[in-house]
C-alpha cells in the first residue's frame, strides 16, 4: 500500500499531465474504471495500475486526479500500444483542433463509422486528459496517423459557399479535412484538397460544431442513394 506522496509511482502519473512528458516518456493516464476497461478490452496492459484502498491511499491518488471526483482507478499506458493508421478506407484530417474536447469527441465519431483520425501539428493530444474523456475510450479502438498520411481523396469542410456534402462522390476511400471552429481552413489546405464542401444549415443558423460537422460527414459516407428507379414495391 503506497501511504507517501513522494511515492514514484504517483510522482509519475503527476508528470504525465504535461503533453511533453507523455510525448517524452511515451505513456498517459487513464482515470477511472471505464477508460481503464476500454483499454484493456482493445488488449492494452497498463503499465501502472493503481486502485485507491488496495494499492494507495484513497486521498493520495485523489490528491494527482484531474478529476473533480477522484477515481477509485488510474492506470498509466503506453502510447506504443494504440492503434496507428494504416489502410483505412475513410477519415478524419484535423487541422489545428487544438480543442481537447472537439479531438475525443471525433475520436468517439469516427470510432462509430469506422474511420481513422489524422492529426496536424497544433492539436490538442488525443492522449490528454480532457480529450481521453471525451473519447470515451475510442482513442483505444481508431487508428491515428500524421494529417499528410490520410488516405483517398480529400474533402474539405467549410462552413458555407460550396457544393453541398451531399452533392459529392462520398464512395470511401475518403477524408475529410476540417479545422479549427474559429480559425477554419487555411487557404492552402483548402487548395490542396480534391473537393470543398458544406453541410447545409437552416437559414441564420451561423455554423456547426467541427466535432458534429466531422460526425454528420462521416455518416453520409454511410448513406446509399436509392436507385433511379425507384422502388416498385
Amino acid at each position: 500500500m503506497i501511504t507517501s506522496p513522494a511515492n514514484p509511482r504517483l510522482k509519475l502519473i503527476k508528470r504525465l499531465q504535461s503533453r511533453r512528458q507523455r510525448e517524452r516518456l511515451g505513456l498517459f493516464v487513464c482515470e477511472g474504471e471505464d477508460l481503464v476497461e476500454a483499454g484493456r478490452a482493445a488488449g492494452a496492459e497498463p503499465a501502472e495500475l493503481l486502485i485507491a484502498g488496495e494499492d494507495v491511499e484513497p486521498e493520495l491518488l485523489a490528491d494527482v486526479s484531474t478529476l473533480a471526483h477522484p477515481p477509485r482507478v488510474v492506470a498509466v499506458f503506453r502510447r506504443a500500444d494504440l492503434p496507428a493508421a494504416m489502410d483505412e478506407s475513410a477519415g478524419l484530417a484535423l487541422w489545428r483542433v487544438a480543442d481537447p474536447g472537439n479531438v475525443g469527441t471525433l475520436l468517439r465519431a469516427a470510432d462509430a463509422f469506422g474511420a481513422a483520425v489524422f492529426l496536424s501539428a497544433g492539436c490538442a493530444d488525443p492522449t490528454g486528459p480532457k480529450a481521453l474523456r471525451a473519447s470515451v475510450g475510442s482513442v483505444f479502438r481508431v487508428p491515428t496517423g500524421r494529417f499528410e498520411d490520410a488516405p483517398g481523396r480529400r474533402i474539405a469542410l467549410v462552413p458555407r459557399g460550396a457544393v453541398k456534402l451531399g452533392d459529392l462522390d462520398l464512395s470511401r476511400p475518403v477524408t475529410f479535412v476540417l479545422g479549427a471552429e474559429r480559425e477554419g481552413l487555411p487557404e492552402n489546405i483548402v487548395a490542396a484538397c480534391d473537393a470543398t464542401a458544406s453541410i447545409p444549415l437552416e437559414e441564420g443558423a451561423e455554423s456547426l460544431n467541427v466535432a458534429v460537422a466531422g460526425a454528420i460527414a462521416l455518416y453520409s459516407t454511410h448513406i446509399r442513394p436509392q436507385d433511379e428507379g425507384g422502388n416498385d414495391g
